[in-house]
């Protein structure tokens, strides 16, 4: 009996030794934690198509809105406990935070193998936002630390049937600045909207000023005035802001603009309420939710200058790091190349209305996301500039347009004002 006894024992150890040997799933699963509400159907769907394909299982967590996500992911890297998969939503010195304290893998080797097969897929200024280059003033190792899942660019879109309204030719939009303060004045005597925009989030005003301070005065001079060697009552600043004066004084901008949140503005634009937006690329998802029929197209802001190409801010529009620490991280590495193969981005260039990141993709995209692609050879980005201006001067600087809107400060007075924030914020730095 007890040989009997032993005989079952050793056979119910084998069974069970059997049974969990079977279970182990020699795949990884790999966490993948995002902000995108409109992205996160195509997001499951692909995770889906990855694991029949590769028998990797792939679980996208939503956190929304985004402010919830930044707080989730600083809780989350605070406590050592990122998962594989992660965005960061902040400046570059965000980015540098974060690669500092040992949270993101350096994806180089990656991006460079087999001749930068990789790395060649995308487009130069897409990775730009993610790479940090020899001699970044962040003390960051050279090299790219993120992966482009889209790109985005800012421009500005007109409606076409409110273009013909005003005896406009729908098909031309203005290329010249004085052409457009040209049609601000049929806008106020038609009584129509002009330019709407969430101008109450002073990060898109600086946009457009910082899109016509390069076209005004190039770069080389805008980045010397944020190290200090220019100041902002310089002439060419001035007449930066004048350009808002401008605008205001033809008629060109919407009532109510400098408190008007861009969720208010798209809503206007999509029900055919003003003639021109300022907006990001993701706006083409967002207009064909409120207005499938809506007709417009997308154009470059109008140069006040011809001495330098006007620049917007473009590049990555949204990008994945992948947790150092992870014990998954090659299969991470191995998913996101997947992830921004052409199939793939087209796929999410269809499914969502954002901009691929993957340049082969472009030619099975929508005509209006075709016309926002091509803004990518005039994008720039604070983010890859190399030097950052202090907050408190953003703050003022546009804060300071806001008052020049709405006629309670100059041109001339807002330089002043923001110049002394400067003179003090440097003296600060210099005693530390």
């Amino acid at each position: 009996m007890w040989r009997r006894g032993i005989g079952i024992f050793l056979f119910l150890i084998f069974a069970i030794s059997g049974c969990s040997s079977g279970k182990v799933d020699s795949k990884p699963t790999i966490s993948v934690w995002h902000w995108m509400t409109d992205r996160d159907a195509a997001f499951q769907e692909l995770a889906r198509k990855y694991e029949a394909l590769a028998g990797v299982k792939v679980n996208f967590e939503l956190y929304a809105p985004s402010d919830a996500y930044s707080q989730k992911i600083r809780a989350a890297a605070q406590g050592i406990n990122l998962p594989d998969v992660f965005g960061i939503l902040g400046e570059k010195r965000d980015f540098a935070s974060f690669i500092k304290a040992g949270h993101i893998l350096d994806i180089t080797p990656y991006m460079e193998a087999d001749n930068g097969n990789w790395k060649n897929k995308f487009f130069i200024k897409a990775l730009a936002v993610n790479e940090f280059t020899s001699g970044n003033s962040y003390g960051i190792k050279a090299g790219f630390y993120g992966v482009p899942i889209d790109i985005m660019t800012i421009q500005m879109v007109y409606n076409k049937k409110l273009f013909s309204r005003l005896g406009l030719n729908p098909n031309w939009p203005p290329k010249t600045f004085q052409e457009f303060l040209d049609i601000g004045v049929k806008i106020k005597a038609a009584g129509m909207q002009g330019l709407v925009s969430g101008w109450g989030e002073v990060w898109m005003i600086d946009c457009l000023a910082n899109n016509y301070a390069f076209n005004i005065m190039g770069k080389d001079k805008v980045l010397a005035t944020i190290r200090g060697d220019i100041p902002y009552t310089d002439p060419d600043w001035i007449r930066v802001l004048s350009i808002f004066k401008q605008m205001q004084d033809s008629g060109v901008l919407a009532q109510g603009l400098v408190t008007m949140i861009n969720k208010s503005a798209e809503q206007l634009f999509a029900n055919e309420k003003a003639v021109f937006a300022f907006n990001g690329s993701w706006c083409v998802n967002v207009y064909k939710g409120m207005n499938p029929n809506l007709e417009y197209g997308a154009m470059l802001p109008p140069e006040a200058s011809n001495q330098y190409p006007i620049a917007i801010w473009g590049g990555a529009g949204s990008s994945f790091m992948v947790n150092v620490r992870s014990k998954n991280k090659e299969d991470a590495v191995k998913f996101l190349i997947w992830l921004t193969d052409q199939d793939q981005q087209v796929y999410l260039a269809q499914a969502t209305n954002n901009l691929p990141a993957n340049k082969n993709s472009l030619t099975k995209i929508p005509e209006i996301l075709a016309q926002f692609a091509r803004g990518m050879d005039y994008a720039t980005h604070p983010n890859v500039w190399g030097v950052s201006e202090f907050s408190l001067v953003i703050e003022a600087f546009d804060r300071g347009i806001q008052s020049i809107i709405i006629g309670e400060k100059s041109p001339e007075q807002v330089a002043s004002d923001v110049q002394k924030i400067k003179e003090r914020e440097m003296a600060k730095k210099r005693a530390r």
